[in-house]
């Protein structure tokens, strides 16, 4: 999910510039890196979402507000996607 499916996306919605989304779509998982707070680091039962401050609920309401802003759309699209990705992940 975090690596097929935003080449779908990036091609499927983003024709023109697919490159460029993909790659913003790779760099959204760096958002991953609050992970590095936590201890231990990596609990495989661990839900992510709002355990990590970049996975809050807070910072998934900045995701959605950035939304309205042209310039930050494709990164908020990029970095939802990724909070759903990994929402799927609590459930399973």
């Amino acid at each position: 999910m975090h690596f097929i499916a935003p080449l779908g996306i990036s091609l499927l919605f983003f024709r023109k510039k697919w490159k460029m989304v993909y790659l913003i779509f790779l760099a959204s998982m760096l958002v991953d890196l609050d992970h590095l707070l936590a201890t231990p680091i990596f609990v495989e039962e661990r839900c992510s979402i709002n355990f990590h401050p970049l996975h809050s609920y807070i910072a998934i309401g900045f995701y959605t507000a950035g939304l309205y802003f042209k310039k930050v759309r494709i990164l908020c699209i990029a970095l939802l996607f990724h909070m759903f990705t990994d929402y799927l992940d609590c459930l399973l």
